[in-house]
């Protein structure tokens, strides 16, 4: 079974009531060619939601609390994100690792409440500058996936998109080489395999970190690259759309 190809883009904090309307005109103008989604700042999930409600990309949040109700101001969860018509939630990305102090034991629960509430969740895995000079790259991002894959049932992974980030690529304009996203995205692939022969060759896993229009066709040629997640590039929808079509082939 071949697997699926994904585009989404994460506009961080990013956005208003007026752009946003302009980029789901330009974006559901253009062919999509893959599967794709959005992640959009909380607030605008009912807007987007109205706009996305008659084509085929996807609604994604940005982020999912552990817990399914109780006294945590500020957090949202999983149950509520489903009313607001949302398919896809980002989980452990960098920025929450290193601002709102998610370890990958919180990241697994996360996980774990999206998939229960019927969510598809894009895993972020990847490692800091430091961490890559250091020759750690691939114990950092067994450290991080271990405590999500120990936790899966078999039908679990059939609804996981797994997003590598190398974190000193994010918003810098660096991009890993394609060899070197293939490589860690290989190393993934034999984490996964370990638990699940199967889900191995099912779970697409995304490159992330500074994709745009001039690179994206070379990352997503290597072999275990099945698409992107899309940081600054997906803010432009003329970026995106190319992207999207970089990833169709």
């Amino acid at each position: 079974m071949a697997r699926q190809r994904w585009v989404i883009g994460n506009w961080k904090m990013h956005g208003s009531l007026a752009s946003n309307e302009a980029w789901v005109k330009s974006v559901l103008a253009a062919p999509l060619g893959v599967r794709s989604g959005v992640c959009v700042p909380t607030p605008y999930l009912p807007q987007m939601g109205h706009l996305l409600s008659d084509g085929d990309l996807r609604l994604g949040a940005q982020d999912v609390s552990e817990y399914a109700s109780g006294a945590y101001t500020g957090q949202v969860s999983a149950e509520m994100l489903v009313e607001f018509g949302v398919d896809l939630v980002i989980v452990g990305h960098c920025e929450c690792r290193q601002y709102l102090g998610d370890t990958s034991e919180r990241v697994a629960r996360k996980v774990l409440a999206a998939l229960r509430a019927g969510l598809k969740p894009v895993l972020c895995v990847g490692e800091t500058l430091a961490e890559r000079e250091g020759g750690h790259t691939f114990s950092i991002l067994a450290q991080q996936m271990t405590p999500v894959v120990q936790s899966l049932s078999a039908q679990d992974w059939s609804n996981l998109i797994i997003a590598y980030e190398p974190v000193w690529a994010i918003g810098t304009g660096k991009s890993a080489s394609p060899e070197h996203a293939q490589e860690a995205h290989e190393v993934l692939r034999g984490l996964i395999r370990r638990y699940d022969e199967m889900a191995a060759e099912r779970v697409p896993i995304l490159y992330g970190g500074s994709v745009k229009p001039g690179n994206a066709a070379a990352v997503f040629a290597m072999p275990d690259v099945d698409g992107g997640l899309i940081g600054g590039a997906s803010l432009v929808a003329d970026d995106f759309n190319a992207i999207v079509a970089a990833a169709a082939g």
